[in-house]
């Protein structure tokens, strides 16, 4: 196999490993640990805030030291922390874990999407999006499998299932070649300098950081439908059996169209992708909260997956365009941090709002929020030449 496709694959299984461990075993675990509804959210947002934290450095340390090193880094822990989860008997063992287990995300995220850069200047959108579709994969299949894997309260048999898909996965890493990077081998007291400079760089770059508050604004929407469209539904007195599906149809777009979008940003530039995916999301979360037969719905979250796939596919390109060649892996580490913290915060401000004045009032102020968002970034980012 190409270098590329293996990449892919030691993605997807990544993902894989690191979806079964949470989706839907981590609240039943958590639970069976005595832990309230109350507390069960924070245990479970421990690897996230870990993603807000690491990303940046991670990519600025793939920068420095190449991303091959930082990649197997990663799948190390994909393939050990797995088997952690067995031997926890309280909660803060399981906080521990769940950090620990954080880290392997936060660094991969990034620097596989920069090991793509360096790869592929012609067509990186669409190239960035098969990888993005091939590590959704993994996270689709990933709740079935966990779940056929847990009897009862006995976890054993899905976490031993995470480990041996994580150790997959650094077998398929280990099969990667030396990155084509342009960095080169600094000394120590030199790297620092570097790293202080790219940071810099990073941070006075109003595109880039628009870019990355764009990417943050439509996972915030994301964070808020995956976690309140169900609720809503349920209210509505639907089954599981006909939510879920619906869930499966908006992952299913996404990861299907993500290729197209980032060959249609490649070919016709990257901002009215953008655009014109924070646009139909929109629309689409707008009017989810007054929709009530299960087609339109399916329609409505089909849409929203949709913009998601042409918001997403375009913003790891356009940052990549917007970084020099040896920042690649400290700007798009930079790009998930501020990804995260729109990952993170959506379902907290989302339950807010929803707690005050309901669905259709919150869903359509976080529908204002991305169109508001449409607007900075249309002004703010100029058209690439």
């Amino acid at each position: 196999m190409t270098p590329f496709l293996w990449l892919c694959l030691m993605g997807g299984l990544a993902i894989f490993s690191s979806t079964m461990s949470k989706n839907p075993a981590l609240p039943l675990f958590i639970h069976s640990l005595g832990v309230d509804e109350g507390t069960l959210g924070f245990i479970a947002a421990a690897s996230t805030v870990v993603g807000v934290v690491a990303s940046l450095p991670a990519g600025l340390l793939s920068d420095l030291w190449g991303r091959r090193r930082v990649i197997l880094l990663s799948m190390a822990v994909f393939a050990t922390a797995p088997f952690l989860y067995l031997p926890v008997r309280a909660p803060w063992h399981l906080v521990l874990v769940r950090v620990y287990h954080g880290l392997a995300t936060a660094m991969l995220g990034p620097v596989a999407l920069a090991a793509v850069a360096d790869t592929f200047r012609e067509g990186r959108g669409e190239r960035m999006g098969w990888y993005s579709s091939a590590t959704m994969v993994g996270r689709f299949l990933a709740p079935t499998a966990g779940g056929l894997l847990i009897f009862g309260e006995d976890f054993r048999w899905v976490y031993l299932g995470c480990g041996a898909a994580g150790l997959l996965a650094l077998l398929a890493a280990l099969q990667l070649p030396r990155m084509n990077q342009t960095a080169q081998p600094e000394a120590p007291g030199a790297r620092w300098a570097t790293m202080r400079r790219e940071l810099h760089l990073i941070l006075t770059n109003r595109a880039l950081l628009l870019t990355s508050g764009v990417e943050a604004a439509q996972y915030f929407a994301f964070g808020a439908v995956e976690t309140f469209l169900p609720l809503y539904l349920k209210g509505l007195g639907w089954e599981p059996s006909i939510i879920g599906p619906l869930f499966t149809a908006q992952v299913l777009v996404t990861a299907v169209t993500k290729p197209l979008m980032g060959r249609i940003s490649d070919r016709r530039g990257r901002r009215w992708p953008i655009v014109a995916g924070l646009v139909v999301g929109a629309a689409a979360m707008a009017a989810m909260p007054w929709t009530r037969a299960w087609v339109p719905m399916a329609v409505l979250t089909a849409l929203f997956g949709l913009g998601v796939a042409a918001v997403t596919a375009s913003t790891s390109a356009l940052v990549s365009d917007l970084s020099r060649a040896a920042a690649y892996g400290a700007s798009l580490g930079a790009l998930s941090s501020v990804m995260d913290v729109g990952h993170s915060t959506g379902p907290m401000v989302a339950g807010l709002l929803v707690a005050a004045w309901g669905y259709g009032p919150a869903f359509a102020l976080i529908a204002v929020l991305l169109v508001v968002c449409v607007l900075i970034f249309a002004t703010l980012v100029r058209p690439e030449t």
